[in-house]
């Protein structure tokens, strides 16, 4: 389901358009929960790049997308990785 919320958004809004971001960053959550941390990194990576592009570095939703990546990492074993994400935060 979140994958096809996913893809409406991007047809209709387009791939920097924040609710596409935060669809992108819902799927990595669901994801995340699925053990499937790669992927979920991955869409975790794509929603704090286009957070940044497209609201600015301070915004609070970049702040979210940043743990969830730090947790992820974290998950992976990528753990200096993971710590500069906890030092961004």
């Amino acid at each position: 389901m979140h994958r096809r919320a996913l893809k409406g958004y991007e047809k209709v809004l387009g791939p920097e358009h924040p609710s596409t971001l935060d669809s992108a960053n819902n799927l990595g959550v669901v994801l995340r929960s699925q053990g499937k941390y790669k992927e979920a990194e991955a869409m975790y990576r794509r929603a704090l790049k286009g957070y940044e592009k497209a609201l600015g570095p301070e915004h609070p939703s970049i702040l979210i997308s940043v743990n969830n990546l730090r947790v992820v990492l974290e998950r992976q074993a990528k753990y200096e990785e993971a710590e500069a994400m906890h030092r961004r935060a």
